[in-house]
């Protein structure tokens, strides 16, 4: 590859970044962990995590990426040859990411054309194992749902058009767009939804504190797994972005910038989420316990039985919604395929368009196999084991290599030189202890819960997984470099 890419300007670098972060455990996961975990007490061990852990890791990453210039496999062989393959499991990890996320867009993207018509009926559940998301009956695994596969197929060439383009022409532009609109119409749902009848319920649900639950460590490992999964930290997202930097960037006042994006958006949209569930309540007499839950079952099922009764104004609220979960979630689906796109095309030799072509293809034809009769058991299992188990692993290690193998002080010029914040000792000591007691306990909670409960067809699949993303990182550093 000849001269490596670069962002215009700090500006889009950032959009770039908070699209990357904002993404659509921001819209329903976050609220529900929020209310499930001690309702107001919990924001004390979630901004405690963003204290000790999710800026000083976004630090550390926008540090390598900067410093290096080289995308991070290349930055592991770097450091010492033998870690070149841990770079590759984890982009390759990050890009099974990629795979299942562009399905969980296309579920969205058939609700946003039936939200015109609110085709889905009043039996919004059916709607979505039917015609969507399937069931967990390993019978239906034989059949395809069209709607699901046709917008896999689009999404992914809308990827591909942005992502094959120069990083500024492509994802740079796209996310000055889309980031902007995204905070617009996420505003106009949240401020309509806070006037509702019975959104003070909701709110008073949500945030109605449990104090003793500040004593239950789950409670704190729910916060650090917010953090994680919310700022898409070690996933080498924030590394390549910022290996695209002009030199005189100010690194840790736009780690500042895209924390406190992510962290207003995500506790802002609560407030949206749960008045609109406030409304359900008050408006149906049912209770909020039987309406709260998150992810899918929030989005696909609850949110349509809810603008089904709003009336008029359901109208317009169901479009927008599903439009800022389709723009949240293509700012981030780009930010999970750049690692992949960055290492192979450097690793390869390849251009930037040829690279992206490729992974595409490929992204795309394991993405439709997913789009089965079991499309959302599917996802929820790979979703599951590939969190849990491979990346907040690979965190942790990258957390040992930088501080330890490298040196963890060597950063420090780089990012201090143009910033505001400086950082110094305490950055380093957390960095080099205290994250990676932390990861390395949450890693093992984690694999503890997913291995006990866990049934023999979804160890198949994680046994799958980590078979072909193990022999394919092997082939993967075992390709001779470009110009070799």
């Amino acid at each position: 590859m000849s001269e490596r890419a670069q962002w215009d300007s700090s500006l889009s670098f950032i959009f770039a970044m908070i699209g990357a972060a904002v993404g659509l455990g921001n819209i329903w996961r976050f609220s529900y962990v929020l209310y499930s975990n001690g309702g107001g007490s919990f924001f004390i061990p979630y901004f405690t995590a963003i204290a000790i852990m999710g800026i000083p890791f976004l630090i550390l990453e926008y540090g390598v990426g900067f410093s290096f210039k080289e995308s991070f496999s290349k930055i592991l062989k770097d450091i010492k040859p033998e870690f070149e393959l841990i770079a590759w499991i984890l982009v390759l990890f990050v890009f099974v990411v990629t795979i299942y996320y562009m399905v969980i867009l296309s579920w969205d993207l058939v609700y946003l054309l039936s939200s015109f018509t609110f085709n889905w009926g009043t039996d919004t559940a059916a709607y979505f194992v039917n015609t969507v998301g399937g069931s967990s009956n390993l019978a239906d695994a034989s059949f395809l749902l069209i709607p699901t596969t046709v917008g896999v197929l689009i999404l992914w060439v809308i990827l591909w058009v942005i992502s094959h383009k120069n990083v500024d022409e492509g994802i740079g532009k796209v996310s000055k767009i889309l980031i902007p609109a995204l905070f617009v119409i996420m505003a106009i749902i949240i401020a309509y939804a806070l006037t509702l009848p019975g959104a003070d319920i909701g709110i008073s649900t949500l945030l109605t504190p449990d104090w003793s639950m500040l004593l239950n460590v789950d409670i704190w490992l729910a916060a650090f797994a917010q953090i994680i999964f919310s700022l898409s930290m070690g996933q080498a997202i924030a590394l390549t972005y910022a290996s695209y930097l002009p030199e005189n960037a100010k690194l840790i006042d736009n780690v500042l910038i895209v924390v406190c994006s992510n962290s207003l958006f995500e506790i802002c949209t609560a407030f949206g989420v749960f008045s609109i569930l406030g409304f359900m309540s008050f408006t149906n007499g049912t209770p909020m316990v039987q309406l709260i839950t998150e992810g899918t079952g929030l989005v696909f099922i609850v949110f349509p039985m809810i603008f089904n009764i709003m009336g008029p104004i359901g109208r317009i609220l169901a479009p927008l919604l599903f439009l800022a979960i389709l723009f949240a979630g293509i700012t981030s689906a780009l930010g999970f395929f750049e690692p992949m796109l960055s290492s192979t095309s450097e690793k390869l030799g390849w251009s930037r368009k040829r690279a992206a072509t490729v992974l595409c293809i490929i992204g795309c034809a394991f993405s439709v196999l997913l789009t089965s009769g079991i499309s959302s058991y599917l996802v929820g299992i790979i979703d599951t084991f590939v969190n849990e188990f491979g990346i907040l692993l690979l965190i942790g290690v990258q957390c040992i290599i930088f501080a330890w193998f490298y040196g963890v002080e060597h950063f420090l010029p780089a990012l201090n030189e143009h910033s505001t914040f400086k950082v110094g000792k305490t950055w380093t000591f957390v960095i080099k202890y205290l994250l990676p007691v932390v990861l390395i306990i949450m890693w093992a909670v984690g694999i503890f819960q997913l291995f006990t409960t866990a049934k023999s067809f979804e160890i198949m699949i994680d046994s799958i997984i980590i078979v072909s993303v193990l022999v394919v990182a092997v082939v993967l550093t075992k390709l001779k470099p470009s110009g070799e």
